[in-house]
């Protein structure tokens, strides 16, 4: 007896929808951060992502994630995936900034581009090929997965009115923001978010730059300081990347890393949005506990940026990378520039 056509197709499909479900493969990676999961747009965004992956993958892609210190040291992010120790990890793009100068630019770029225009030159301008040019040498495919509002400048026992309020001055910042801070006379240690708290109520630092004020807030900064500085000259935008080891992106099939990829640009657009809903209430709150938000001054602006451009220049200088990354970034801005202009509100109107 011959089989009706109905029962062919029936057939047919039922392999089909056999042969997709098997195209899934199973991943299961343990990804160490270098930030607390709880710190709010900056930490949770990679499990987030974890969670998307494992519902659009129905549980067969699991990028475990682990909190500093428990896998991996909270900096040793970089390190771990390079040398294949863990498939992948998750931190901001400049903590490497030692062995890959160019990172602090992912990272964030002082008096750079914002999120938006950073996310444009990611995806449009170039910026991802010139990523995966810089970091394949280290055996590491990176995928920015996260961006942020521009973070605060920083936390500070006294005022700062003049460059020299900032002479030997114990700060904490990380990337091209602390090389700044070094050039204008303090001194700039690098410790994790972990750590900061007690390095503040026991005197070792002077103060600090970490991130958002919900982020800031978490970390309990107001309790001891109570000086605290905007704008975000040094990080206009800060920027996650999830960085997987070559070897271990190379064996995925073409779905997964799509679904990875693709995932992690939700990734972006996730905490983009969480980090611009939430900060005006942590102001609030405060300036109800005595923290005065202050901006710094016209003076101390052009200071920065002055010592930015430095900074900048001399990096150039000394890694074509470096070099390359930087005109193609400072390219798309001016070419965008009229734009900006012309096509916003200026922020001073009312």
């Amino acid at each position: 007896m011959k089989p009706s056509l109905k029962a062919l197709a029936l057939a047919t499909l039922l392999a089909g929808a056999a042969t997709a479900a098997s195209a899934q493969e199973t991943v299961r990676w343990g990804v160490p951060m270098s930030f607390g999961a709880n710190l709010t747009a900056l930490g949770d965004t990679m499990p987030w992502v974890s969670e998307q992956l494992k519902k659009v993958t129905g549980g067969s892609v699991n990028l475990q994630v682990f909190e500093p210190g428990k896998l991996v040291p909270a900096l040793a992010v970089f390190d771990s995936v390079s040398t294949g120790k863990v498939e992948a990890g998750y931190s901001w793009m400049g903590y490497e900034i030692g062995k890959v100068p160019v990172s602090a630019l992912f990272g964030a770029v002082p008096f750079g581009m914002e999120t938006p225009q950073f996310i444009a030159w990611m995806y449009y301008g170039g910026g991802d090929a010139l990523l995966k040019e810089a970091y394949k040498p280290h055996n590491v495919y990176p995928i920015l997965c996260g961006s942020i509002s521009p973070e605060a400048a920083g936390w500070f026992r006294k005022e700062i009115n003049t460059p020299e309020d900032l002479k030997g001055l114990k700060f904490r910042a990380a990337g091209l923001g602390g090389k700044i801070y070094q050039k204008l006379g303090a001194s700039v240690t690098m410790l994790p978010g972990g750590e900061l708290f007690q390095a503040l109520e026991k005197g070792v630092l002077d103060g600090t730059e970490f991130s958002l004020p919900t982020v800031d807030e978490q970390l309990g900064f107001a309790k001891v300081v109570k000086n605290y500085y905007m704008p975000g000259w040094h990080q206009p935008s800060t920027n996650q990347f999830l960085y997987v080891n070559i070897a271990a992106w190379n064996k995925l099939k073409p779905q997964t890393q799509a679904q990875i990829e693709t995932t992690c640009t939700a990734g972006v657009a996730i905490s983009l949005a969480k980090a611009e809903a939430l900060q005006g209430s942590v102001l609030a709150k405060f300036e109800k506990e005595g923290v005065q938000a202050r901006q710094f001054n016209k003076t101390m602006l052009d200071a920065f940026a002055q010592a930015s451009r430095e900074v900048l220049d001399e990096e150039a200088a000394k890694d074509a990378t470096f070099k390359k990354v930087l005109e193609s970034m400072n390219a798309f801005q001016k070419q965008n520039a009229q734009w900006h202009h012309l096509g916003y509100l200026p922020r001073d109107y009312q």
